[in-house]
């Protein structure tokens, strides 16, 4: 791509000096422009990219994209958004990679990575050889690995696509989050289908309000009119039916009577789930009811894209789990235990109802609340985990810049819980001493993540799953 041409595809007809250039890269970080780059001058999160425009020149920036003119020796163009300049300009770098990569979006606040993952084993069995763009993982062509960024800028998740495109997937499986979409980050990705799977208690630190939280997931929907499943069991998806009824392709899904896919015959046991919706058969490995509605989601995406129903049951089958989603740690213990990502109140309730379910025995929880994120959860995380579980430990999560005593204050104002050890570590350990043959354990909110985010930034080894295992080894029972 050229110069020239970066500016022509932001509308300018400005001549530009030395358009002839080949832009070699995009970016927003000045520290990371070389020759060749052309420097977004994005604003936002206490930070001014045209502030530090002189930085990227100097490193070596031929252009920048600006919002207001600045007095720097270097080819400007000027845009109302940066942000919205930078995806349009990403899209055209990479080629449109999404005309042709059929890209199936997932939004919500619960449930985007488990039916992610089940797209992906769904369209695996379909052999369109999909691709995965999502919290835990990116897998390009055959090739799977922990996700470099999350969230990607523009740039960088266009970049994917065209790598998609280059190592033979044929199609791709996204987790498209809310602050993705507010921050444009989304534009200019041609979904052939999106999935809505709820609006909960979650980001409202970001967001504000719901009303904001639920228009950031709402505008991907009106732009580019992608063919739609949506939750009817969510109040908030119920609103988005009313307005999109007059598209052709729309799917609803959910327990609902009233959904067009909704499951019938449903038996959720300890090995997962079988239900058939009309005449296709279901099995599920996945646990629980909130499961099921994940599964219902995958269909729903996966017919609006027309996979056949035999791959659909395959795929579905296939799926054995996700990692740190209801994931079972096993050492030979006579107890079940699961380590779960569950950290909004929502997916703690559905988890916690899921983990009853399991067991005649004992519900113990171990759980806290995340630093410097939406605090209006917390009391609701109390209320539920006191309520929900036999045991509740409140221990920490990622205090990040906060007290983890300050934290633990505002859950405890919702439901006291039975025991408050806020060395994460310790508080596992105690919930797998005190289980008896027959309970479960519930290791509630970090899941998959590997690393504990401390104060100033600062990050230490921490894996739940990790940390179980050690206390089991290390148990009377092992």
């Amino acid at each position: 791509m050229e110069l020239r041409d970066v500016f022509a595809t932001l509308g300018s007809s400005e001549v530009v000096a030395g358009g002839e250039s080949v832009v070699e890269d995009l970016v927003v970080e000045a520290q990371l422009a070389r020759p060749g780059s052309v420097f977004f001058c994005v604003r936002g999160f206490g930070l001014d990219g045209h502030d530090w425009a002189a930085e990227a020149i100097a490193n070596g920036a031929v252009a920048l994209v600006v919002e207001r003119r600045l007095d720097l020796p270097a080819p400007q163009v000027v845009v109302a958004d940066a942000r919205v300049a930078l995806a349009i300009v990403s899209d055209e770098f990479w080629g449109r990679p999404t005309e042709s990569l059929p890209v199936v979006g997932v939004t919500g606040t619960s449930g985007k990575t488990t039916t992610a993952y089940l797209l992906h084993s769904i369209l695996e069995a379909a052999g369109r050889r999909p691709g995965l763009y999502g919290t835990i993982e990116t897998q390009i062509g055959s090739e799977r690995m922990p996700t470099p960024i999350w969230t990607p800028m523009a740039f960088q998740l266009q970049g994917a696509f065209r790598s998609m495109l280059e190592g033979g997937n044929l199609s791709c499986a996204l987790e498209a989050t809310s602050y993705d979409s507010d921050l444009r980050r989304l534009d200019r990705i041609r979904f052939a289908a999106l999935v809505y799977t709820n609006l909960g208690h979650d980001h409202l630190h970001y967001h504000g309000t719901m009303e904001r939280y639920f228009a950031a997931k709402r505008r991907l929907f009106f732009e580019g009119c992608p063919p739609a499943a949506v939750n009817v069991d969510d109040p908030y998806g119920r609103r988005l039916v009313s307005e999109l009824r007059v598209r052709e392709s729309l799917l609803t899904f959910g327990l609902s009577p009233s959904a067009d896919v909704r499951p019938e015959e449903l038996e959720l046991s300890a090995q997962g789930a079988r239900f058939r919706i009309g005449a296709l058969e279901l099995r599920t490995r996945l646990l629980g009811a909130f499961n099921v509605e994940n599964v219902l989601a995958a269909v729903a995406g996966a017919r609006l894209l027309g996979v056949p129903d035999g791959a659909i049951a395959v795929g579905v089958s296939a799926l054995e789990g996700v990692p740190g989603r209801m994931e079972p740690i096993e050492e030979g213990q006579p107890f079940a235990v699961f380590v779960d990502y569950a950290h909004k109140p929502e997916a703690l309730e559905a988890v916690l109802r899921t983990a009853r379910t399991l067991t005649e025995g004992r519900v113990l929880c171990v759980f806290g609340c995340g630093g410097d994120c939406y605090r209006g959860k917390r009391p609701l995380m109390g209320r539920i985990a006191s309520s929900l579980s036999d045991r509740a430990s409140l221990t920490t999560d990622d205090p990040r810049d906060e007290d983890p005593r300050a934290i633990a204050e505002e859950i405890v104002a919702g439901g006291a819980p039975d025991e408050i050890e806020l060395d994460r570590r310790r508080a596992i350990e105690r919930a797998v001493e005190l289980a008896r043959p027959g309970d479960v354990v519930l290791v509630a909110g970090r899941g998959h993540e590997t690393e504990q985010e401390l104060a100033g930034g600062r990050t230490v080894r921490f894996d739940d799953r990790d940390v179980v295992r050690d206390a089991l080894r290390n148990s009377r029972w092992c």
